[in-house]
């Protein structure tokens, strides 16, 4: 275990690289002017990919906003130079624009490459902390990205420089997915496995319960087969229609609380008369989110799905949600 004083000395350095990186964030602000936007409308009316390049710990930062840019309606991909100037640059079209991130702004194995960009006639945009360098002035935009000084002690390890370059990054695809009109439910189609995309592409119809599995039964029907319905389908309640199949209330595990601090016979009781009328319905159409948030809000455990007639079609509960990740 490390001693009083290593503990003092280990917390004290790693406040003093958050204090190191945080002031090179804000250093980029003042610098966010024609050049960016310039930057902006070039990756806006891109007509095929934005292509991102990279060496080493800049490499690692494009990859990031690569997948940053494609996830957020901009489409791009990394590609790395080492392998560009080996076979990968056929992967570049007259069609693209190349993004390129370099501290030094003289990363040979993107130097290698520019003439033959150049020869495609593909717009470059540099992003580096030199703004005199190679790459800079051989770019139709230079975006500053310089630093006062690494988080390193050493001022060796790429700390300040790519933390700079990842902040930058993420400014240039949201001005972008800003200006796309990029949405929530965009992103989700994007990201059809995530938590995200199950909140927002599931709809009720989704996940209801519907058919045999569907606890109803008649207006005309006695508690005591309420009850049998509501034990066998197991969610907790049971919808309660007329001839016509359409919905006129619900029997919850709620309401049998209620109905039990009462002497009755449940033989003979019609459910009608102990049921929870003008109980809240959803369309089977509805996200499931919008759902969650409607039961949340009424303090309910379960919901029942109508058509527009107010025809009974599903029913469904807080696990029915909690199964298919909406929550």
């Amino acid at each position: 275990m490390p001693t009083e004083q290593e503990t003092a000395q280990m917390i004290e350095l790693g406040q003093a690289v958050i204090e190191t990186e945080a002031a090179a964030v804000m250093a980029l602000i003042p610098r966010l002017g024609a050049g960016f936007a310039q930057a902006c409308h070039y990756l806006l009316h891109c007509r095929g990919r934005i292509v991102v390049i990279g060496m080493g710990k800049s490499g690692h930062i494009g990859n990031k906003l690569a997948a940053t840019l494609a996830s957020t309606g901009s489409p791009a991909f990394f590609v790395h130079p080492g392998e560009a100037s080996h076979g990968d640059l056929g992967m570049i079209t007259p069609d693209d624009v190349v993004l390129a991130l370099s501290n030094s702004g003289e990363t040979g194995e993107l130097l290698v490459i520019l003439p033959l960009l150049k020869r495609l006639g593909v717009p470059l945009i540099a992003m580096t902390g030199k703004a005199h360098s190679t790459l800079a002035k051989e770019s139709e935009v230079h975006i500053d990205v310089s630093v006062d000084k690494e988080a390193c002690p050493l001022g060796l390890a790429p700390t300040s420089s790519t933390t700079a370059a990842l902040v930058m990054g993420d400014a240039l695809a949201v001005a972008l997915l800003q200006a796309r009109g990029f949405t929530a439910k965009d992103f989700a189609l994007s990201h059809p496995g995530g938590s995200l995309g199950r909140r927002l592409l599931l709809h009720v119809g989704d996940i209801m319960h519907s058919g045999e599995a569907l606890p109803s039964v008649s207006q005309d029907a006695s508690l005591h087969e309420a009850l049998e319905v509501m034990s066998v389908k197991g969610l907790g309640m049971t919808a309660v229609v007329d001839q016509q199949g359409q919905l006129v209330g619900v029997y919850t595990d709620g309401d049998l609380r209620r109905t039990l601090n009462r002497p009755i016979d449940i033989h003979k009781m019609r459910v009608a008369e102990v049921m929870t009328k003008g109980c809240k319905q959803v369309p089977p159409e509805m996200l499931a989110a919008e759902a969650l948030q409607m039961m949340e809000e009424n303090k309910i455990n379960g919901l029942l799905v109508v058509d527009g007639e107010r025809r009974l079609v599903g029913a469904f509960n807080m696990h029915d949600l909690l199964r298919a990740g909406v929550m």
